[in-house]
């Protein structure tokens, strides 16, 4: 799941540091992450996942870091979805 959530970043986002050589816990904000882009990024993982992310998860933290995106996902995600996103057969 984080590399799919890597590569709607990498083609969505332009940060300061490359997606690819960034960990999980990387600050995404303070690599030029802005809260504009947030929205993008929000519809790409909705739409990817087939998921909708409840308006009292949207916060700032959600974004801060690719793991803390893939928790939420992993939370709203059926096991068999996560797999087929993920290219896991």
């Amino acid at each position: 799941m984080n590399q799919t959530i890597r590569s709607i970043l990498s083609e969505r986002v332009h940060l300061e540091m490359p997606v690819d050589r960034m960990r999980d816990d990387d600050d995404l904000y303070a690599a030029g992450l802005s809260s504009l882009v947030t929205v993008h990024i929000l519809l790409a993982v909705e739409d990817e996942f087939g998921i909708e992310i409840p308006d009292e998860m949207l916060t700032r933290q959600l974004f801060q870091s690719i793991g803390n995106l893939s928790r939420t996902i992993a939370e709203l995600v059926p096991a068999e979805a996560m797999e087929g996103a993920s290219g896991v057969a």
